[in-house]
């Protein structure tokens, strides 16, 4: 069963009356009234990470992760709970002084606080990060407005390359080899950029499982489409050389999740305040594609080849 069909299914009725809930179809709670903007996500080891090889790493990623939830709202995280299920050897003194420094290390890069949490033995390694921040305003998803353009923040694909070559299915040299790496465990999330999306964003998401397959999520109920651009989806120079010299399809790159960059749309007046923001933050803000009625079918397409299949268009929780 889909993620999404279990919600629906299961859980979405009994949140109908519950202010904040969103319907259950968005990654925070929003109580406006007090101000209060709530996420919570769970990892785990064979799943969302690898292996408990390099704790300080893997804690990186699951903070930068968590925080994203909220700052694609533009929200900015104060407080977190972390959780953690494990036994003597992953929680070794050892790993738990590397994970210390860690928390630490992005708590003074992000200005966030730990308040609490839980720890239980368990043989199956976990952890179930809960952030807080305050607003009076959130950007919701399916907001999103008939020729809206849409945009992403960011390089998308350096993260999955980073996963191959963790899975040893992807041969390159040490330094390439080390920047994906990094790629994939420390996301570079777009802080700043959060104090300044409630100026231009009509709908936003954080990319967690694919460009593609989470632009859909934003706008699930409403009976909009998109048209995307391949051409003008961002990828790094480190990316786009190997993509050029070994003759890879762009496509099998960039919706492939755990990109952790904003996407959202925006009405075509809003953009020279973009491109501004973007100037002055330093932050790579590219405009991929249109919001088009849904009498269109959703494509990706590219000058060259014209209509792109794709019959995987990123990742999708099954129970």
């Amino acid at each position: 069963m889909h993620e999404f069909d279990l919600i629906k299914n299961y859980f979405q009725k009994l949140s109908k009356k519950t202010v904040g809930s969103l319907n259950l179809n968005d990654d925070v709670f929003f109580d406006k009234k007090h101000e209060l903007v709530v996420s919570i996500d769970t990892y785990i080891q064979g799943n969302h990470f690898i292996d408990f090889k390099k704790p300080n790493l893997v804690i990186k990623k699951i903070i930068r992760s968590s925080i994203s939830d909220l700052i694609c709202k533009g929200v900015s995280p104060k407080y977190y709970f972390i959780s953690g299920s494990g036994n003597k050897k992953t929680f070794s003194k050892n790993n738990l002084k590397k994970i210390s420094k860690s928390l630490n290390n992005e708590q003074k890069k992000y200005k966030i606080y730990l308040c609490g949490g839980d720890t239980v033995f368990s043989n199956k390694l976990s952890f179930t990060i809960t952030s807080i921040g305050f607003a009076k305003k959130i950007i919701e998803r399916n907001k999103a407005k008939l020729n809206d353009d849409i945009y992403v923040t960011g390089n998308l694909g350096d993260s999955y390359l980073g996963l191959l070559v963790l899975k040893n299915k992807f041969k390159i040299n040490k330094i390439q080899k080390d920047y994906f790496i990094n790629q994939y465990y420390k996301p570079n999330i777009q802080i700043d950029l959060s104090k300044h999306l409630n100026k231009f964003a009509n709908t936003s998401i954080d990319i967690s499982d694919g460009l593609l397959t989470d632009l859909e999520k934003l706008i699930n109920n409403q009976k909009l489409s998109y048209k995307v651009s391949l051409d003008d989806i961002p990828v790094s120079n480190s990316l786009n050389k190997l993509i050029s010299k070994k003759n890879f399809l762009k496509e099998r790159y960039i919706s492939k999740g755990d990109d952790y960059q904003i996407l959202f749309t925006a009405s075509k007046d809003k953009r020279r305040i973009i491109k501004k923001v973007s100037n002055e933050l330093r932050v790579k803000i590219s405009k991929i594609g249109i919001i088009q009625n849904s009498n269109n079918k959703p494509i990706l397409i590219d000058k060259k080849r014209g209509i792109i299949s794709l019959k995987n268009k990123g990742y999708f929780h099954h129970f």
